[in-house]
């Protein structure tokens, strides 16, 4: 929890409304932003919000939004140990209008200083990735976001002509079936050349932990860019050999490491949230570059 003697944190701006937004700058930017709470933090944890409704603790499920109750419970545990936070849009969206709710007053109450990346894997062509920026990151204000590269340049203008606009590519999924595609068929590779072709200031790649045998080729492919690595905790990738192969220098370690379930249901009882910030103190004090 938050100590009573810290000032508040500073809050985001109000969301999905018509007025004009302020797009980001660079100095507010997920690359900056990352790069400042890691090195006043030294914490490179990525807690991500799978907020599931069927699985929420019993003691939050009478409430009115019972994710956004939830997350609210969680961020004020682990916000001190997170790097960054990382909501997945599918679990909001399962929840109707009342998910996007509890997304906007997630992104909203999650500190300033803290990155959010919200996890929707988008891809499309232009004028269609038009609109989900101009919701994603005009709107809901996140710092950055997840997208499928496989449709090209396209997924990446609108980004790009959004000042300090961040992305996180998929190069090599956590998943088991990403050797359907990923590895047996080269496209991590085809993606990396791609991913290369972009600032790294506006994009870095997904990567996942149980992928350990290739993240050392990958972190090859792509010095200098930020890797997002899901996949440690419930899915079973292995930390040490993450840290080994896709950290880069303990000045300069360009890494995330996102855990989801692990924290956020380490328990499902009433103290269900210190349970999840004691889950994140302790994966963070074993994130050691």
């Amino acid at each position: 929890m938050w100590e009573k003697t810290c000032p508040l944190p500073a809050r985001r701006s109000s969301r999905w409304n018509l007025k004009k937004q302020t797009e980001p700058t660079l100095s507010t930017s997920l690359f900056n932003k990352y790069q400042a709470r890691w090195k006043s933090t030294g914490s490179l944890l990525c807690v991500g919000l799978d907020s599931d409704i069927t699985q929420l603790p019993d003691c939050v499920r009478a409430e009115a939004n019972p994710i956004w109750e939830f997350n609210r419970r969680i961020i004020d545990s682990s916000a001190a140990s997170a790097c960054a936070y990382k909501p997945n849009l599918a679990f909001y969206l399962n929840d109707g209008l009342r998910g996007l709710e509890a997304l906007q007053k997630t992104v909203e109450y999650i500190p300033a200083e803290i990155p959010v990346i919200l996890d929707c894997k988008v891809g499309d062509i232009g004028n269609t990735m038009e609109q989900y920026a101009v919701a994603f990151f005009d709107h809901l204000k996140v710092d950055a976001i997840t997208l499928n590269p496989l449709m090209g340049t396209d997924v990446m203008q609108p980004i790009l002509q959004r000042e300090g606009a961040f992305a996180f590519a998929l190069a090599l999924t956590s998943n088991l079936s990403a050797q359907d595609f990923f590895l047996d068929g080269g496209m991590d590779e085809k993606v990396s050349q791609w991913i290369d072709g972009f600032p790294p200031d506006r994009l870095g790649a997904v990567v996942g932990a149980t992928q350990s045998k290739d993240l050392k080729r990958m972190r090859r492919l792509l010095p200098g860019r930020i890797f997002l690595i899901p996949g440690i905790g419930a899915q079973g990738g292995d930390l040490d050999s993450v840290l080994r192969s896709a950290a880069e220098s303990s000045d300069q370690p360009n890494i995330l490491i996102n855990s989801s379930r692990g924290i956020i249901f380490r328990e499902k009882t009433p103290q269900f949230a210190q349970a999840a910030g004691e889950a994140a103190k302790e994966l963070n004090q074993l994130i050691v570059v």
